[in-house]
């Protein structure tokens, strides 16, 4: 990693809060807000991503943002490689025909979904959250891609929680993250 990089990763790590016992007691929460606050620390993310993407996969027709913090990231970072976004919603956000999977959380049971015709058969994809913890929501969202014949290049996150293996359920899909705990 050049210094530069390493420079923005540490930048980026400054910018990321810890709050213990929430949402309740014994999660120890990762917060982003500080990133979104600081226009250095936010451009650091996204130069960190594109450098990533540019790099890894030189074929990449979309980026896809998951509800909501991908949301977030996603867009300025589709912006920058000149391709588009799509959003995988949480279950009746999106207008028109769409295509859904359910998925379990920690904390019970979910569904996210994408509109009918945003993503081709053949498109080649990368997916972005801001954390990843157990892997529900980023393994939901594949298997959504997975059913629209996309071809999934990995999966971008902000954070990355590795106690709690969630890369070990995307596989075989590559997990980049910017930070690790």
């Amino acid at each position: 990693m050049s210094t530069d990089s390493e420079s923005k990763l540490q930048l980026v790590r400054g910018h990321i809060r810890a709050f213990p016992d929430f949402p309740k007691k014994g999660i120890q929460f990762r917060d982003i807000c500080p990133i979104l606050k600081d226009a250095a620390a936010l451009a650091a993310v996204i130069d960190l991503f594109e450098e990533h993407v540019r790099s890894n996969h030189q074929q990449v027709d979309l980026i896809i943002g998951l509800d909501a913090r991908g949301f977030l990231f996603g867009p300025l970072l589709a912006q920058r490689l000149g391709i588009g976004f799509v959003l995988v919603r949480k279950k009746g956000k999106l207008p028109g025909a769409t295509v859904s999977v359910a998925y379990d959380l920690e904390y019970g049971k979910a569904e996210a979904e994408i509109q009918v015709d945003a993503v081709a058969p053949g498109q080649k994809i990368l997916l972005i959250d801001d954390l990843l913890a157990t892997g529900g929501t980023l393994y939901a969202a594949c298997e959504l891609m997975r059913r629209q014949q996309a071809d999934v290049l990995g999966c971008l996150v902000v954070i990355e929680l590795k106690e709690l293996n969630g890369s070990d359920r995307l596989k075989p899909h590559q997990v980049f993250s910017l930070v690790q705990y």
